[in-house]
């Protein structure tokens, strides 16, 4: 029998292999991404501290979001938690993008926040 692949195993090893790299300070903490296959969720964190400063995702905004397809909420998404992290003084972030490949959904949520003003 032919066993089929976990993607989200692989992802997850991805994913701990990019965070021995990356690293969120108070200066400038990490901006990760999940990514399920409805929803994109962002959030802003402090690992030092090991707390979520500022979060958003599709499924929060789901009612302003009606009548668009998943990669454009993904980039409302990003606009969303720019808008957030510069009201709270973030202004500069490392991204984390899960193990996920930065293509579709991921690379618009990127594009969003900068689109906003979040500088990474």
């Amino acid at each position: 029998m032919i066993s089929k692949l976990d993607k989200n195993a692989d992802r997850l090893i991805r994913h701990e292999r990019v965070r021995k790299q990356i690293f969120g300070t108070e200066l400038k903490p990490r901006l990760n991404v999940y990514r399920s296959t409805n929803y994109i969720y962002a959030q802003i964190i402090d690992d030092v501290e090991g707390k979520t400063l500022v979060s958003s995702s599709s499924l929060v905004l789901a009612k302003t979001l009606k009548d668009k397809n998943k990669c454009d909420a993904s980039k409302e998404v990003g606009k969303d938690i720019a808008k957030k992290a510069l009201e709270a003084g973030i202004t500069e972030v490392i991204f984390d993008r899960g193990g996920y490949i930065y293509t579709g959904r991921v690379a618009k949520l990127a594009e969003g926040a900068r689109e906003a003003g979040l500088k990474f």
